[in-house]
Parts: C-alpha cells; structure tokens; sequence
C-alpha cells in the first residue's frame, strides 16, 4: 500500500526481528536487563526502499533475508516482550513517522505508537490459511521448513503477543476489521486504498 501512495513502508515486526537477529549473534542473554540495555545503545535500524521493496539495515547491513529465518522466529517474541525493547522501538518508530506519509504495520500501531492514527486497519485471517501463507513464502526463499512447525510457531506468537504485558496484541477500538482470508493481494489493497480514499487526505 505503501508504493500505491507514495508512502514510506515501516514493518515494525522487521524492526523486531532484527533485534533479535542481533541478540542471538552477539550472544546477549535476554534475561539480563543490564545487558539488554546495553545491547540496545549498540542497534542502530533503518529501512531502504529499492528494486526488491522496502530492506531493513541492522548497523548498516542488510540482514532482510536473515531475519525470516526460523531460529530468529521461534525467538522474536520472546525478545519483543521485553518492556525495554518494546520502549526503544516504539521510540525509533515514533521518529520514523513524525512527517506522516508513513504506512506502519505492527502489532501495537493503533494502540500504543499511533493511538491518534489517520486510518487503523487490523488484518486477520484463517489461521491455517496463514500458517500456508508463510510456509510458502519461507519455501520460496530456498529455507526447509516443515508445515506444523510453521503453523505451532505462528500460533504460538500469536499467544504471546496478545498476552503480553507490554502493549499486547489487541484492534484498537476505531480501527477497521479486514479479513483476508479470502482475498488476494490485490482485492486486499482495493480494499485499503478505499479506506485512505475516504479517510485520509492524501
């Protein structure tokens, strides 16, 4: 959506990713606030737009391939509990959005980083159809993956991000409900951009 406008694209679960894709190379021991901390002062994201979409850069490197592996998925929410993570992103992404033209997708946009939006969209769909979603996707990328495990972990993501303490997983009250379980990418982005139509000035 964020090409059909002219608009920057800020995956905030990318920024996340790399976070953890960060801590599990640098060997930070998640439980040690301490060190957490100090982690953080050391991670430094930004996304590039170019021919492939919108790239996420840890430190200055390109890490958009290495963060959908599974060992950085099976950890993600873990690390994206953490309140101290959860307040510097919320930070970096606050930033990111300040001149508008932004299109953010997250788990918390519309309720905690956003509250005030121009437009709330909340996505869901089947969770079998997701699950097959991303299996695809991670087949696609050459990674050998096994469905259920997939599926056991997109679950299992989903438990803890709509549990967490910390800005959970929630619709916020004014945001618009689009399932698209049975839609394809484009029926889906008609949907949205008819929403920015009517909504946002634009």
């Amino acid at each position: 959506m964020g090409n059909a406008l002219g608009y920057a694209y800020i995956s905030t679960g990318d920024m996340y990713r790399a976070v953890t894709l960060y801590f599990i190379e640098n060997q930070v021991d998640i439980s040690d606030k301490a060190a957490v901390l100090a982690a953080l002062e050391h991670i430094h994201l930004h996304f590039v737009a170019d021919e492939n979409g919108n790239r996420i850069h840890l430190n200055g490197r390109d890490v958009s391939e290495e963060i959908r592996k599974m060992h950085v998925a099976e950890l993600v929410s873990p690390v994206a509990v953490i309140s101290e993570v959860r307040r510097e992103m919320v930070r970096q992404q606050q930033i990111m959005g300040e001149q508008k033209g932004v299109v953010m997708d997250g788990r918390d946009i519309g309720t905690v980083v956003f509250p005030n939006a121009e437009l709330k969209i909340f996505l869901t769909a089947d969770t079998d159809v997701r699950a097959h979603r991303r299996y695809d996707e991670l087949i696609a990328k050459g990674q050998h993956v096994d469905f259920e495990e997939v599926k056991h972990n997109l679950a299992e993501r989903d438990r803890i991000d709509s549990t967490r303490a910390d800005s959970p997983l929630r619709k916020a009250d004014d945001a618009v409900v689009i399932d698209n379980t049975d839609l394809n990418h484009e029926q889906q982005l008609e949907l949205a951009l008819d929403l920015v139509r009517e909504r946002v000035e634009v």
